[in-house]
C-alpha cells in the first residue's frame, strides 16, 4: 500500500489553506509540509495497525497483520491451520497454564526469518506452529522440567601476591 498519495493529499490541503495568507505564513506552511512526511506515514501506520487489530478481533481463526515492506505497509492475513490447532492442543496437554491463545509480535532479521520458514516447511508445519514448539522446548528445557540453570564458573581470583 502506497502511503505517498495520502501524505501528498495532506500537503495539498495545507498549501490550499496557506495560499491566501501572507508570505511568512506561506513560508511556515512550506517548511511544515517538507517535514511532515515521516510523521504522516507514522500516523497512518498506527491507524492501519489499529484497524488490523480490530479486524482480527472480529475474525474467527484469522489474524491480520500490518508489516513494513521497505517503507510501505502491507496487510498479511494468516488463517489458522490444523497444525496450529494441534500445537495448541499439545501445549495444553503438556501442562500449559492457559488453553487460550495470545498474539505476539516478533521482530527478527530477514536471514533468520528465512531459516525459520525453511525449518517449518521441512517439518511440515506452519511458521507459527514451528515457533510455538521451539519456544516450548526452550522454556521446558531438555528434561521437560523448566529451563536448566546456567553453569556458573568463577574466574575471579582474590588474595595477595608478592613479587
Amino acid at each position: 500500500m502506497d502511503l505517498s498519495e495520502y501524505a501528498e493529499s495532506l500537503r495539498r490541503e495545507l498549501d490550499g489553506i496557506a495560499r491566501f495568507a501572507n508570505d511568512d505564513i506561506k513560508s511556515a506552511a512550506q517548511m511544515l509540509t517538507e517535514s511532515l512526511d515521516s510523521s504522516v506515514r507514522l500516523a497512518l501506520l498506527d491507524v492501519l495497525s489499529a484497524a488490523a487489530d480490530e479486524i482480527t478481533s472480529r475474525l474467527d481463526g484469522a489474524i491480520v497483520d500490518v508489516r513494513l515492506a521497505g517503507m510501505e505497509p502491507e496487510f498479511v492475513v494468516t488463517v489458522s491451520t490444523d497444525a496450529d490447532d494441534e500445537t495448541t492442543a499439545e501445549a495444553t496437554e503438556s501442562g500449559a497454564d492457559d488453553a487460550g491463545q495470545t498474539r505476539l509480535t516478533l521482530r527478527m532479521p530477514e536471514s533468520l526469518k528465512a531459516r525459520v520458514e525453511a525449518a517449518a516447511a521441512a517439518s511440515g508445519q506452519s511458521v507459527n506452529a514451528w515457533l510455538v514448539r521451539a519456544v516450548s522446548r526452550a522454556v521446558e528445557g531438555p528434561s521437560g522440567r523448566g529451563p536448566r540453570p546456567r553453569a556458573t564458573t568463577s574466574r575471579r581470583y582474590s588474595g595477595f601476591a608478592r613479587s
